[in-house]
C-alpha cells in the first residue's frame, strides 16, 4: 500500500508539474516530457542529500542535480525537438525562461523532495509495519516473522543476525546492505554491522542505541542522521 502511494505522489506531481509547462505553451506531449525530467532529479536530491554529510557536499550536489536538470531541458529543446522539426513532425519551441532560472528549478526539486519525504514518513505512520512480514532462510528452514518483532539485525563478517524483541536469535547469509534495502521504512543504519527497529529503540549514553534492553553503538558515519530520526519520533 504505501508503495501505491509513493506512486501515486510522484503521478500527481507529475500531472501538476505538466500542467504548469502547458501554461507556458509547451504542447502536451513537451510538457510530458520536460516534468519526467523534475522527477528522478529530485528523488536522487532526496536520497544522496543525507549522505553527503559535510555542508560543501551539500551543495556540490544541489548544484550537481540543477546542472542536470538544465542540460537535460536544454538538450530537449535543442537536440530533439530541432530534429524532430526538420521532419515536420513538431513545431519548434525556444526553451521558457523560467526552466533555466536556477531559482525557480531549485523551488521545483526542493518541493518534490520534501513533499515526496513527509508523504513517505506519513504514509509509514498510516500503515505500520505490524501485519508486514518478512521471510527468509535460517539454518536450512524458512522463517518469517512480523517486521514489529524484528530489534534489530547484526552483521558478523560472512553472517547476520536477526534478532527480535523477545530475544530470539536467527542466523542468516543475506548482507546487512541488503537487509536495510528488504525492511526499507521503520529500520535506521546506525553502524556498518547494525540496522534497528527504530519504533522499539531509544537514544542511549554518548553514542550508543537502547534496542531492546542492549546497548548498542552508533558510528560516527551514521551519528546526524541516528539522532535526527530518533529525535523526531
Amino acid at each position: 500500500m504505501r508503495a501505491l502511494g509513493r506512486i501515486a505522489y510522484w503521478l500527481a506531481a507529475l500531472a501538476l508539474l505538466t500542467a504548469i509547462l502547458f501554461s507556458l505553451d509547451y504542447t502536451l506531449a513537451q510538457a510530458v516530457l520536460i516534468s519526467l525530467i523534475f522527477c528522478p532529479c529530485a528523488l536522487a536530491l532526496e536520497y544522496l542529500m543525507p549522505k553527503a554529510r559535510k555542508p560543501m557536499d551539500k551543495v556540490y550536489l544541489s548544484l550537481a542535480v540543477l546542472v542536470a536538470v538544465i542540460v537535460l531541458i536544454l538538450f530537449l529543446h535543442y537536440s530533439i525537438w530541432s530534429r524532430i522539426n526538420q521532419f515536420g513532425y513538431q513545431s519548434e519551441k525556444q526553451v521558457a525562461p523560467m526552466l533555466i532560472n536556477p531559482a525557480f528549478l531549485g523551488l521545483i526539486l526542493t518541493a518534490l523532495s520534501i513533499g515526496d519525504f513527509f508523504w513517505a514518513k506519513w504514509l509509514g505512520r498510516r500503515f505500520k509495519a505490524e501485519d508486514r512480514t518478512v521471510t527468509f532462510f535460517s539454518e536450512r528452514k524458512s522463517v518469517t516473522l512480523k517486521l514489529s518483532d524484528i530489534a534489530y539485525v547484526e552483521s558478523n563478517d560472512t553472517e547476520v543476525r536477526v534478532v527480535t524483541a523477545s530475544g530470539e536469535s536467527y542466523r542468516n547469509k543475506t548482507g546487512i546492505s541488503q537487509w536495510e534495502n528488504l525492511l526499507s521504512d521503520g529500520f535506521l543504519r546506525i553502524h556498518r554491522s547494525y540496522l534497528v527497529n527504530t519504533a522499539l529503540s531509544t537514544p542511549g549514553p554518548q553514542d550508543t542505541v537502547l534496542v531492546g534492553g542492549k546497548e548498542l553503538p552508533v558510528s560516527r558515519k551514521y551519528k546526524d542522521s541516528v539522532k535526527a530520526e530518533l529525535a523526531s519520533r
